[in-house]
């Protein structure tokens, strides 16, 4: 017995605005369908003593301490500008 039915991957893929033909929903219930006979299978794993990870590799965080500094003046930041107006960039609109 399938766990999904056809009118349940239609909907599915209405709501990720995917148009699908009759032919591909069939193919897609199958498919679906394994995938969610492969999740219930990982529900029969003992997972007592098992902690919770938020990522596979302990990753921390390297970055450097937070000091202010010196920056460059508004003149010597608008000095190489194609165009400046007002003390800061003039772009072209975009509209």
């Amino acid at each position: 017995m399938s766990r999904i039915s056809k009118e349940e991957v239609k909907h599915v893929a209405n709501l990720a605005r995917l148009a699908i033909t009759e032919e591909e929903a069939a193919r897609m219930l199958g498919e679906l369908d394994a995938m969610i006979e492969f999740a219930e299978l990982l529900n029969e794993l003992d997972t007592e003593n098992v902690e919770a990870t938020t990522h596979v590799l302990d990753l921390k965080n390297v970055l450097r301490e937070d000091k202010t500094k010196e920056s460059l003046s508004r003149e010597e930041a608008l000095k190489n500008a194609p165009q400046q107006q007002d003390g800061q960039f003039k772009v072209p609109n975009a509209f």
